[in-house]
């Protein structure tokens, strides 16, 4: 029987591949020609218009720089509950996602022009400082996943999620029949690699693909791969093989899927941070205003 962590990578694997690209050419790179224009608008208006003594975010620029900024990131953090209503049209959620990516980016011109470069230890900076990683973690998701999903197609090797788990389960009743007439010693090394979950690893070691405290490579190492084996101990050898093998391909698909989603696990809470640094920020303006 499947454990729940077995359970969780087979369910994972079978979630539908998207088409991750066609979102960034939406409407022939619509939102990309309009966060260019945005973004050019900005920087030619900060380097046209003179404000006195100097730019800031406090001058009627900067505030309204500000006020533009704050309005995307609000409006651009709602992706997530956009996402729970498929709809066509206007604003599908491709136009809302590929609208997400550019403006987004186009925030880094926006922000910074807004601050005029007038950094500090302030809850001001540490509001773009967040803003910037929040980007930062963004543009890591799409290269991810401009690159990823072919690459976690050509491990499956035509195989479903669910054939690659039968797999190892298939090698794992061979070998613990293989095992039956070895000696004590010999059959206790199998049975640890067997009763090992192999999904139990933390997410480090998912992401290094380190498994060093893997009982199938450990006991392959104390079996001895290059001796020479009787009939017997040489079948169990070869299934243990096979079983390192299975394994490899199944913890390769875990770590892309791992390099694709742990994104998230920083976007999304640096986003919510974000918001409250925000809000920090414009009550804190106002208060002293």
């Amino acid at each position: 029987m499947a454990s729940a962590s077995q359970t969780k990578f087979a369910a994972d694997e079978e979630r539908r591949d998207s088409d991750h690209i066609s979102f960034l050419r939406h409407r022939r790179w619509r939102w990309l020609k309009v966060a260019t224009v945005l973004s050019l608008v900005v920087i030619v208006s900060y380097l046209l218009i003179d404000v006195e003594p100097r730019h800031n975010g406090g001058t009627w620029y900067g505030y309204t720089l500000g006020t533009i900024g704050a309005g995307l990131i609000v409006w651009l953090a709602l992706l997530g509950i956009r996402k729970r209503r498929m709809t066509e049209g206007k604003w599908s959620l491709k136009a809302w996602t590929s609208a997400h990516v550019y403006l987004g980016l186009a925030l880094i011109v926006i922000g910074t022009m807004h601050t005029g470069f007038q950094l500090g230890w302030n809850v001001h900076t540490l509001a773009w400082a967040l803003m910037i990683l929040v980007i930062v973690s963004g543009i890591y998701g799409i290269v991810v996943y401009a690159m990823l999903p072919e690459k976690i197609s050509a491990n499956r090797r035509e195989m479903t999620k669910g054939e690659m788990l039968d797999a190892l389960a298939a090698i794992d009743r061979q070998l613990d029949n293989a095992s039956q007439p070895l000696g004590r010693a010999e059959s206790d090394l199998v049975i640890a690699a067997l009763e090992q979950d192999p999904f139990a690893f933390g997410i480090v070691t998912r992401l290094s693909g380190n498994y060093r405290k893997c009982r199938t490579t450990a006991a392959l190492k104390a079996f001895g791969e290059g001796a020479v084996h009787d009939e017997e101990t040489d079948k169990v050898v070869k299934l243990l093989r096979k079983r390192r093998a299975q394994l490899d391909q199944i913890r390769r698909q875990m770590k892309l899927r791992a390099l694709l989603d742990i994104w998230l696990y920083v976007h999304v809470p640096v986003t919510i941070a974000l918001l409250a640094a925000l809000t920090a920020h414009i009550i804190s303006v106002f208060y002293y205003w």
